[in-house]
């Protein structure tokens, strides 16, 4: 042994049960260090970090490494006692990580591989719940009473529910319009649900599952009034949504409820939406809280950002307060099916009857089957934040995840994604591992409070039920404090777990009276609803596979005459280090879904302060709903490369890259991946919410971020740049007027011939249409030359991969190629525009148009000098003398496609 301290076991080690071999770290453990269990001391052999594992026992080749008893891998070779164990996945997730510190150069153990759980009807004995507590039927809380059909709310909200992702953007806007209306004693605000799904052309596979969910937001107790919005287009619609729940017999007649179709233009359409929202605020803020049984309490069991210890004080915590709620009469919701693989055999030691325990088992097994038609395995779930933390492998999370349920609990009843809980007990709901599309689910079959375990400190919220946020160890929630609501890491410094359940259900009963946790006082929610998988069988899953990339080289086009005069047309552009540029702004990227909506504060509170505007237009943040909970392969690549195509774009001058701080595609993820890709780092600020400390502490770091970077940029400077200085995306929205091809076809050989470039998305109707392409292209053979989100390399007219033909999704990777602008004309109504990239919507003058000329920003007559008008309006935008209509008027998302093989996990 060395000079080193001498510790404790105990002092830097927990073993979640005696019997296990390994045990968890509590603190760094630099290499070196001496541990005394008691009986033997021991070196460590290599720094292990809070919450990785080292050996305590001598562990012989092939021999399980156990921890809560239970096998989550099998060493390669001798383990010896202080020798840090990993897998080879730790040792990847580890190398793009800034450590100061070496790694071992192989792997000491290989995962404990994932085989299905064989249930023995012959040997199966039913379970027994929990008993009632004696005075149930006496304890209450101050709740909504919404009728026998729907339950007790904890809070009264007027939701507006866009029925698909189309209509996204117009319900955040009308919320936008009640963000300062007061809200009473029994009132909690207007609040938007918008989300990812049913905004495709085709019909969704998870078409069943989204109105379900959508009817469960609806009748949601927690819900006073809703105003259930479509613009009458695409597979779903509003109509569907009612004939659903009618045909379900879903208590419709007892919630306050109007169904719309968007009609108008943008701004007329909110006038009439804020307008009913009015009448309903006096009704909807006379309902008071009466006394309510605590049996009605309807509690949604959550994890997420979790680590080592989130199986050791957070979700046994959590367990505690659940068997409380089912001992009062309550429903509790235990979700995220791939979190449970491999844990089967915990959670089916105490379940209701057989019949039961095939469902869940069957559960499972549909979804390994759905995400292998993908091409992927649950082994894949844990993120680069789990990793980092101390979660090797879906074995140790799963173990982990599962602490949620109590031993003494018995699970009642397995249920569908959304499903509706109607009896009391403890429930399990079919999910993907991904937090935010799991608390749909939950919120859907009637939850009116998310309890929310994190070991790194996950954010999230959800509009309309209050969420509570449990983290796991003590240094964490200090680092925190302001946005967790428990401190489960009480437990590990020696709270009994008795008193710390005590005070946490106590907090449960007043969060349901009302009192308002750390996330809504915070102000920020987000909604994700289990996405749409695009495959339903293996038939084409090798060929996807084996998909060669596209060469990035543009295809040939017919060029115009060196002689036209409009080749030598210019515009003022702006100076830049990489060149002339259309415009200068300051871009708020979140690494993953959980950082956007404070990414969307940080931007607002620089454009009210105006932080650099003598350079900068103005500050742009792109919410998402990717980076966590999703596979990995091709979708992650998919992802990144988008990612790093909006680092690139010539219109963003700074950008500051704010990660939650637990997902796959974290700050130094997405560092490794631009230095790969041999982009200049210098340019971009990184932030975490997690590991600065928090939503306020983060949001003064990037803040200043800012300011330090353009203390030194001074004001703009401007040069005279021709057509070979601008890039554009070229589209249009249903049938290719004739006219309308040619002019098209027109400007496109313009810009490409003056040296510009032109992206039009694959799944264009231009590319399909004889005249566009008769007098464009200089060949037939029109294949993607980019892939979607691929940063154009070489000037010139490209076709860009697209696996989606969602609109918002086909803007967002053409945002990522470096366009300046989009050009798309609307033949149905104005389509949402891109966040941080200018879209223009062209329309040709006909009845139909009336009722949204409004919202565009050209409408084209016939007979008149098309190709000299669409290259006018882009000229405005290019000098800046106008936005966009709908730019400007907020109708805007952004939304990264998952290809054809990504899933939620």
């Amino acid at each position: 042994m060395t000079d080193q301290p001498i510790y404790p076991l105990q002092t830097v080690g927990r073993l979640p049960v005696p019997e296990d071999n390994v045990a968890i770290a509590t603190r760094r453990l630099d290499a070196g260090t001496v541990i005394d269990d008691g009986t033997q001391q021991y070196q460590i052999d290599y720094t292990i970090l809070e919450g990785h594992r080292f050996a305590i026992a001598p562990i012989a080749p092939d021999e399980a490494l156990l921890s809560w008893g239970l096998p989550f891998g099998y060493a390669l070779g001798p383990i010896a006692p202080g020798s840090y164990v990993h897998n080879a996945k730790i040792l990847k997730a580890l190398a793009t990580r800034g450590l100061d510190f070496t790694l071992p150069s192989t792997p000491n153990f290989r995962d404990n591989p994932l085989e299905a759980f064989q249930l023995n009807p012959a040997t199966f004995t039913p379970g027994t719940q929990v008993p009632r507590h004696p005075n149930a039927a006496t304890q209450t809380f101050l709740g909504y009473q919404r009728g026998a059909d729907r339950g007790v709310g904890t809070r009264n909200h007027i939701v507006i529910l866009g029925v698909t992702s189309r209509v996204g953007s117009w319900v955040k806007a009308l919320e936008e319009r009640f963000h300062n209306e007061a809200a009473g004693p029994n009132f909690d605000g207007v609040v938007a649900v918008a989300h990812t799904e049913g905004g495709s052309a085709e019909q969704p596979n998870n078409l069943e599952l989204l109105l379900r969910t959508l009817a469960g937001f609806i009748i949601n107790p927690n819900v006073g009034a809703v105003l259930v919005v479509d613009d009458g287009l695409g597979p779903v619609t509003g109509r569907m949504v009612r004939e659903w729940m009618r045909q379900h017999q879903y208590p419709l007649a007892a919630v306050t409820s109007r169904f719309v179709t968007l009609r108008e233009s943008f701004a007329a359409d909110l006038d009439l939406g804020a307008a009913l929202i009015r009448e309903w605020l006096p009704q909807v803020a006379a309902t008071t809280r009466t006394a309510a049984p605590l049996g009605a309490l309807n509690i949604a069991l959550q994890c997420g950002g979790s680590d080592a210890f989130s199986g050791v004080s957070g979700n046994p915590l959590l367990a505690w307060v659940a068997r409380e709620v089912v001992r009062y009469g309550g429903i509790a919701n235990l979700a995220e099916t791939d979190e449970l693989i491999g844990a089967e055999a915990y959670v089916l030691q105490n379940v209701r009857d057989l019949a039961t325990a095939q469902k869940f088992l069957a559960t499972i097994e549909r979804f390994k089957e759905r995400v292998a038609w993908h091409g992927h395995t649950a082994e894949g779930n844990p993120s680069g934040g789990n990793n980092f933390r101390g979660l090797y492998n879906i074995a140790l999370k799963s173990i982990g995840a599962a602490a949620k349920k109590h031993p003494d609990i018995r699970l009642d009843a397995v249920i569908d994604y959304g499903e509706r809980a109607l009896q009391p007990g403890y429930y399990f709901m079919d999910s993907p591992g991904n937090d935010l599309e799991s608390i749909a689910g939950q919120v859907a079959s009637g939850a009116n409070l998310i309890y929310f375990v994190t070991g790194n400190g996950s954010i999230t919220n959800f509009p309309f039920v209050p969420t509570i946020k449990i983290v796991t160890t003590s240094e964490r929630f200090r680092l925190l404090s302001r946005d967790m609501d428990v401190n489960a890491g009480e437990y590990l410094d020696g709270v009994p777990m008795d008193d710390l359940g005590a005070r946490t259900f106590a907090l449960t009963t007043r969060v349901a009276a009302g009192e308002r946790t750390v996330g809504e006082r915070a102000g920020h929610a987000q909604v994700s609803i289990w996405r749409d998988w695009r495959q339903t069988d293996y038939s084409n899953l090798a060929d996807l596979q084996a998909a060669p990339a596209p060469p990035g080289k543009p295809l040939p086009i017919q060029p115009l005459p060196a002689t036209d005069p409009l080749l030598q047309t210019t515009f003022e552009a702006i100076n830049t280090p990489e060149g002339p540029a259309v415009d200068q702004l300051g871009l708020v990227l979140p690494t993953s879904l959980c950082s956007g909506q404070i990414a969307s504060q940080i931007a607002r509170l620089l454009n009210d302060q105006q932080v650099g505007s003598g350079y900068l237009s103005r500050y742009v943040a792109l919410p998402h709903t990717e980076g966590c909970g999703v596979s990995s392969g091709s979708s992650e690549m998919l992802y990144t490369r988008t990612l790093i195509g909006y680092l690139r774009s010539p219109l963003v001058g700074r950008a500051l890259l704010l990660e939650h701080g637990c997902e796959k595609t974290h700050n130094d993820f997405v560092r490794h991946a631009l230095s790969e890709a041999g982009v200049n780092l210098d340019r971009f600020g990184w932030a975490s919410i997690q590991l600065d400390g928090g939503i306020a502490a983060v949001t003064q770091k990037a803040m200043q971020w800012f300011a330090d970077a353009l203390a030194d940029a001074g004001p703009r400077t401007y040069t005279s740049a021709g057509l070979a200085a601008l890039s554009i995306g070229l589209t249009v929205q249903g049938a290719v007027e004739a006219a309308l091809a040619s002019a098209y076809a027109q400007l496109a050989r313009l810009i490409v011939t003056a040296g510009g470039t032109v992206v039009i998305p694959q799944n264009s109707p231009l590319l399909t249409d004889p005249q566009f392409c008769q007098e464009t292209f200089a060949t037939d053979k029109l294949a993607p030359s980019l892939d979607y989100g691929e940063f154009v390399a070489q000037p010139g007219l490209q076709i860009m991969a697209t696996p989606t033909k969602h609109w918002v999704e086909t803007l967002t990777g053409l945002g990522a190629t470096g366009i300046d602008m989009v050009l798309t004309q609307i033949t149905e109504r104005p389509a949402q525009a891109h966040r941080l990239v200018p879209v223009l919507q062209v329309g040709i003058a006909q009845p139909a148009t009336d009722h949204y000329a409004a919202d565009l920003d050209l409408l084209l007559t016939p007979g008149g000098d098309w190709p000299a008008a669409l290259l006018g309006a882009i000229l405005t935008v290019a000098n800046r003398t106008a936005m966009p209509k709908l730019n400007l008027r907020g109708n805007t998302d952004f939304q990264f496609t998952r290809g054809l093989l990504g899933v939620s996990m």
